[in-house]
């Protein structure tokens, strides 16, 4: 029988709340530190397939989460598709040539700069229960492309808003380009044993309505379409990030399986406004889990009462921070395993 991560996700709504967090393999577990520590930089972890295997079922040792999600980075694309990837300390990634300087087609790909990553998948799945759901990933086209033209993160994604604006043909060459990658990527991980796969849209939300339209909804449904082709019982997670009031549409038109809901995202208007029966993911502020206590609890609580009536995966509205204390994990979970749906 599937776990109950998986079950939820294809549309069961049981009693109990499956709950996995994100970024909950990392920095704020000390033996993530002590490993790092003994192995080196970001990008070597992510390649050293026993590494980050090790790195991946961490989480589910110390806290029993109900999904292990792939230890592994949104960049691995651009990384296969040409561009030179580096994480510097304390400036995050680099990645070169950027396209604002270069055309699309002077990169040369390196496809096999995937196969570390499923290996990863591979050894993960081995390690995990049975009732233990492993999550694959990749991030969504607006976002890899924001990198992939900047050469860095940005607070606004400037200089790739004004390129889509300036030059759309060639900017979706680069969308075009990303998709036909990332199928692949998310295909190969579903072959190793990832059993349901998210995608990270994490600035979709600088884009105005028809930019969003245009860069998130639909390189994401022709991700999604091309899955669920070959796929049909593996579910997509999407999660566009600071899409707000837009959401609703990208349910839709994205055809997701599931939604993962930022920490921005009032709980009870997403259970009024989304598509009825849609498993929805989430979402905790990250700074509450920080700060712990009481108000903790209560959020808690009040996030998993509004979506009560709906399949509702437990999470955070974006990454766990590193200088969270496992016991404040400890005690999220407390709640969300006591919690039964009435």
């Amino acid at each position: 029988m599937p776990g109950l991560l998986l079950r939820t996700l294809r549309g069961e709504n049981a009693s109990e709340r499956p709950v996995w967090l994100m970024r909950q393999a990392g920095r704020y577990l000390p033996e993530y530190r002590a490993l790092r520590a003994e192995k080196g930089g970001f990008l070597a972890l992510v390649y050293d397939s026993d590494a980050a295997a090790e790195i991946t079922l961490q989480p589910i040792r110390r806290f029993g989460f109900d999904g292990a999600i792939l230890f592994s980075d949104i960049l691995i694309v651009p990384y296969a598709m040409g561009q030179d990837l580096e994480f510097l300390a304390g400036e995050g990634p680099r990645m070169s040539p950027r396209l604002l300087d270069a055309a699309l087609d002077s990169l040369h790909a390196v496809p096999e700069r995937l196969s570390p990553i499923y290996e990863t998948v591979a050894k993960v799945r081995a390690g995990l229960g049975p009732d233990r759901t492993l999550l694959g990933f990749a991030g969504s086209p607006w976002t890899i492309a924001t990198y992939m033209v900047a050469g860095e993160g940005s607070r606004d994604q400037h200089d790739t808003r004004a390129m889509a604006y300036r030059d759309p043909a060639a900017f979706q060459a680069i969308i075009d380009a990303i998709v036909a990658v990332t199928v692949e990527y998310l295909a190969g991980q579903i072959a190793a044993g990832a059993e349901a796969v998210q995608l990270f849209d994490s600035w979709a939300g600088s884009l105005a309505p028809a930019e969003f339209e245009r860069w998130v909804i639909a390189p994401n449904a022709a991700i999604v379409a091309a899955l669920k082709k070959r796929y049909p019982d593996v579910p997509v997670i999407g999660f566009p990030k600071g899409a707000g009031e837009k959401l609703a549409a990208y349910a839709r038109e994205t055809r997701v399986d599931a939604l993962a809901l930022d920490e921005t995202i009032d709980p009870f208007w997403a259970a009024k406004a989304l598509p009825a029966g849609m498993p929805v993911q989430g979402n905790l502020d990250p700074l509450l889990l920080l700060a712990g206590g009481s108000e903790l609890e209560s959020q808690a609580r009040r996030i998993l009462d509004c979506f009560a009536d709906r399949p509702h995966v437990f999470n955070l509205g974006h990454g766990i921070g590193q200088f969270t204390p496992v016991e404040h994990v400890e005690q999220l979970l407390g709640v969300v395993r006591g919690w039964k749906r009435g």
